[in-house]
């Protein structure tokens, strides 16, 4: 996954040195942004926002502030360079959350490793779920924005259980994480198959995939496959055979529920079909209830244009 990283500075000197630091790793992105383009460049969520004090034109604590009260990059982390020694000045900026205050004259050793070490300490942070180690919402809202902004076209499936609480019910919530993991895994292994792609949990059973359009159809075909042919590993044979569980409901009347399936909502955004993440939200809650209303393991696709 690309790394972008935002230098602010209205001298591309910082940028260009950074840029010949990292040659060989094709992955980060560094891009000069002048003080006066900030605005603007913030729609786009860098990874990380680095800052030349001494070269820029507004007061470093007003823009540090101006960064953190923008929704989108409320966590980016920020890294401040400066020639400014004074402890005091240091303490001020820090208190603005910025992670690094590196003095001037940089040594280009410890700024390369500052960076590697921000970007691999996000990387473990951002994998907010304990049970998964997957991307969270936060981060599932932030890269759906992000494509909207840059006008991608992309696919977006949503992926939770069926008769996921009649299986905790039977079998305890400890085997129930255990299918969570599973399907977090199976989506994963077919999912990051494809360029640019991302997964997420939303939480419970329910997980968001990003991956390019031309793909969706055999993506979603494997998932399912791959599911439908694991999951009776999670049952006892007794159950597998029959294919369904038996759990009393609140009145104490047995019910029967098929073995669990998989469902697949998914939604093309198309070049300017939808304005924001919201708009997607809307058409993923039919897609994904038509999804969950046929029988067994399926996925249904949203092609609708404007």
């Amino acid at each position: 996954m690309f790394q972008e990283i935002y230098i602010i500075d209205d001298d591309i000197k910082l940028t260009q040195e950074l840029k010949n630091l990292f040659q060989y790793e094709k992955e980060f992105i560094f891009k000069n942004v002048k003080t006066e383009e900030i605005d603007i460049a913030l729609k786009n969520i860098p990874t990380l926002i680095i800052i030349n004090e001494d070269n820029t034109d507004r007061d470093i604590i007003e823009l540090c502030k101006t960064i953190r009260e923008n929704e989108d990059n409320s966590i980016t982390p920020i890294v401040v360079a400066s020639s400014n020694k004074e402890k005091e000045h240091k303490i001020s900026v820090l208190q603005k959350a910025v992670e690094y205050y590196i003095n001037k004259p940089i040594d280009c050793d410890y700024l390369y490793y500052t960076i590697k070490n921000i970007i691999r300490l996000l990387y473990t942070n951002r994998r907010v779920s304990p049970l998964t180690g997957l991307p969270g919402n936060v981060q599932i809202d932030a890269e759906l924005k992000k494509r909207l902004l840059n006008k991608e076209e992309f696919a977006v499936l949503y992926l939770d259980l069926d008769n996921f609480k009649a299986y905790n019910d039977v079998y305890g919530f400890l085997k129930g994480d255990e299918i969570i993991k599973f399907t977090a895994r199976t989506i994963l292994k077919h999912v990051h198959a494809e360029e640019d792609s991302f997964v997420g949990h939303i939480g419970g059973d329910d997980f968001v995939a990003i991956i390019a359009n031309q793909n969706v159809e055999k993506v979603c075909q494997n998932i399912i496959a791959d599911f439908d042919s694991q999951v009776v590993n999670y049952f006892t044979k007794e159950d597998a055979e029959k294919g369904y569980l038996e759990v009393a409901n609140r009145k104490g009347i047995m019910e029967q529920f098929p073995i669990t399936s998989i469902s697949i909502g998914v939604v093309i955004a198309d070049h300017d079909r939808f304005k924001n993440i919201l708009e997607i939200g809307e058409v993923e809650a039919g897609v994904k209830h038509l999804a969950k209303s046929i029988f067994g393991s399926t996925y249904v696709i949203d092609r609708r244009k404007q």
